[in-house]
């Protein structure tokens, strides 16, 4: 069989950059698209920065199996406390998975997707992974239904995927070389047999070009993921960037590599580094060009339940599903209401974006003749889209850029929650030290409220603190706030922003 894959020097050159109206994945950057997939990604919340703030997700795990190795994975069961993917409280059957989707849903009636990614990879477990789908397929007509997938196997089930509906599919794609790949991935089992180094890599390769083609031939959404390794792939994903945007790709996701020791996973053990925040976003910004990138992905477990950024899996054990009653036909009412509203009020920021589309700095002898730089700020948000955490309850930060093109999502940050309750607030010095080094670039932070103690300490690491924008809308704040940076004379001095050090 003759494998055509490009090599790093066979590649088309790179994007250069990006532009401001490219980089993110909100709803400004989807206004282009047919209705026809816009009504696929506007309640999907891996698919939209916008609606992640008001949908959640949750994945079933009945794919155990796996037919690669990966340097980053250490697939783990029953460890609750750790979020990354591949860890999995309860393996489930395709019965239980579906009566745990069915409680879930009418619990959470924001929930609109269901996922299968994991442990293993669903496409390793066709039975399983299709067996599920085809259930809910029928018991639970209004919920989206996702796979995510190494592509090894992917060619052979693209019509099976298209049968049951799924409009949306996930290919983790780290290279298009073999040179590349024999350094990420040490063996495949394909055809009955283990093959190592780059001839495996080279049909891993291979499958995952030809399965996004014919995905894309389907009119299957296909979002990339891409694991940044730093000085493994970090600038040929630049290439796999364009190659996968030029096949027809949706939306890229470069996500930071997981290298804790104690995950013990290869690359953990080796002392493989994961990218900083400044290197992760500078890739994604190299890969934007004019293709959506996700840069909201929380990297969930493979039983994650809930909102991007938060786990309730532990709400939703089998044996708590076994003790509730659900009636889901009443469900699925509720939660067309539910999504009613919810599409309403995006509906309606939508236009107040479109009346305010232009404004972006103030106008006026403060705004005459200047270019001011961006400005990074850290958000406090427990969702909706709004300004609504207190700063010591947060366990990450949203992080946005305002410059004069407006506001852009630039990612995320963890951190450890800071207080837990009343009597043990400003206890915990080291969460509060990492949280200020986790804001390391951002010269600002939005909270609904802040205490005295880590108020002097931010501004002590030169980022404002700032309160007065409680329950307002994250974009117009962040927007806002710059404005007053400028008005305050702010924003003049165009040296390089000294980071942060605690």
């Amino acid at each position: 069989m003759e494998l055509n894959v490009l090599n790093a020097d066979q590649a088309p050159a790179t994007a250069e950059g990006c532009s401001a109206s490219a980089c993110g994945s909100s709803d400004d950057q989807m206004s282009h698209l047919p209705d026809s997939i816009r009504e696929k990604v506007q309640n999907h919340p891996c698919y939209s920065e916008e609606a992640h703030h008001y949908f959640a997700r949750m994945h079933v795990a009945v794919a155990p199996a796996c037919n690669i190795q990966c340097h980053y994975c250490n697939r783990k069961y029953d460890c609750a406390n750790e979020s990354r993917p591949g860890v999995v409280s309860e393996l489930l059957t395709p019965d239980q998975a579906v009566k745990k989707t069915k409680a879930v849903a009418a619990n959470i009636p924001q929930m609109t997707v269901l996922g299968i990614a994991g442990p293993g990879d669903p496409l390793a477990n066709p039975e399983r992974t299709f067996e599920t789908f085809r259930r809910l397929s029928e018991e639970a007509p209004d919920i989206k239904l996702c796979v995510s997938t190494n592509g090894l196997t992917l060619p052979m089930h693209v019509e099976e995927l298209s049968k049951h509906n799924i409009d949306h599919v996930t290919i983790t794609i780290n290279c298009i070389d073999p040179e590349v790949g024999a350094k990420i991935y040490p063996w495949i089992f394909w055809n009955n047999r283990r093959i190592r180094g780059k001839a495996a890599a080279k049909i891993l390769i291979q499958q995952q070009q030809k399965g996004l083609e014919m995905l894309v031939a389907k009119g299957i959404l296909v979002k990339v993921n891409s694991v940044l390794i730093p000085g493994v792939n970090d600038e040929h994903l630049k290439v796999v960037s364009k190659i996968v945007k030029e096949k027809g790709a949706f939306l890229h996701n470069v996500m930071p590599l997981i290298s804790e020791e104690e995950h013990g996973t290869f690359y953990g053990v080796m002392g493989q580094r994961g990218p900083s925040d400044e290197e992760l976003q500078d890739l994604q910004d190299a890969c934007s060009g004019d293709m959506n990138m996700m840069r909201h992905c929380r990297q969930c477990r493979a039983d994650a339940v809930g909102m991007l950024g938060e786990d309730r899996g532990s709400e939703f054990t089998l044996d708590k599903i076994d003790a509730m009653d659900i009636d889901y036909d009443a469900a699925m009412k509720t939660r067309a209401i539910v999504h009613k509203g919810i599409e309403a009020e995006l509906a309606e920021k939508q236009l107040k974006r479109e009346r305010l589309a232009g404004v972006k700095v103030p106008s006026g002898p403060v705004a005459a003749n200047k270019s001011f730089r961006p400005v990074l700020m850290a958000v406090a948000t427990s969702g909706g889209g709004v300004i609504n955490q207190h700063f010591g309850h947060a366990t990450e930060f949203l992080v946005y850029e305002a410059s004069g093109n407006g506001v852009r999502f630039i990612g995320h940050r963890k951190v450890d929650q800071y207080c837990i309750g009343n009597d043990t607030c400003g206890e915990k010095e080291s969460a509060l030290a990492g949280s200020i080094r986790a804001l390391s670039g951002c010269e600002a932070v939005l909270c609904s409220k802040i205490g005295y103690e880590p108020w002097g300490l931010l501004e002590d690491a030169g980022i404002a603190p700032n309160g007065e924008y409680a329950m307002e809308p994250i974009e117009e704040a962040v927007m806002s706030v710059y404005q007053e940076m400028i008005t305050a004379g702010k924003l003049d001095d165009k040296t390089e922003l000294k980071r942060a050090e605690v």
